[in-house]
């Protein structure tokens, strides 16, 4: 029996053809990749497309831009910061949601976010504000609400403490902090933003 010495190469398989939410998934999906790997700056249509396993024209047919397709990918992303338990004291309360949005921020739609926040221009940026805003800021805003009115009631907190500025302090130094000095944010370093910072804020007057 003579057998030849060509072998035939193993047959290719096509990647499955996906359309509708399926496929939009995949390239959202792709787009976090790309940013929390190369960033905004090193982020392509063309790079998306292909690890999405799909054409550059069924990316454009959805997305005529890349700051289109990485505000749809952010938004679909990013964790949601939804609550923080009771945990008796609002310090420890406090510590808690700090833990939670630093886990969204370190997140792979997180760290997305960032390299927006840190490689966009700022005619860019503007086009990213909602998506931060609503998904990341307002939420921590809502909570730390919440954290300072259950120590107002307790008796922890001012009764004044509820005001925008307070409550601005943690997401302004969280972002701050990220952005500019490209902090992580270790459990020291929020225990220490909030008996430095926020505990002699809310502090009862004459306390």
């Amino acid at each position: 029996m003579v057998t030849s010495r060509w072998t035939a190469a193993p047959a290719q398989t096509a990647p499955p053809r996906r359309r509708g939410a399926v496929l939009e998934r995949a390239i959202l999906d792709a787009a976090l990749e790309q940013l929390s790997t190369v960033g905004w700056k090193g982020l392509t249509m063309e790079g998306v497309a292909a690890g999405a396993q799909t054409g550059k024209a069924a990316v454009y047919r959805r997305w005529p831009s890349k700051e289109d397709l990485v505000a749809d990918a952010l938004v679909a992303g990013l964790p949601p910061v939804e609550e923080v338990p009771d945990l008796g004291s609002v310090r420890e309360d406090l510590l808690a949601l700090c833990v939670r949005v630093r886990e969204a921020m370190y997140s792979r739609p997180g760290f997305a976010l960032r390299a927006v926040i840190h490689e966009c221009d700022p005619a860019q940026a503007e086009r990213f504000h909602g998506v931060i805003s609503d998904g990341l800021v307002e939420p921590t805003v809502k909570l730390l609400r919440e954290v300072i009115t259950r120590g107002i009631e307790r008796g922890e907190v001012r009764s004044d403490a509820a005001n925008g500025y307070v409550i601005d302090a943690i997401p302004a130094m969280m972002m701050y902090r990220s952005k500019m000095c490209a902090s992580e944010w270790s459990d020291r370093d929020l225990e220490e933003m909030i008996d430095l910072l926020m505990l002699p804020l809310l502090r009862p007057h004459g306390a």
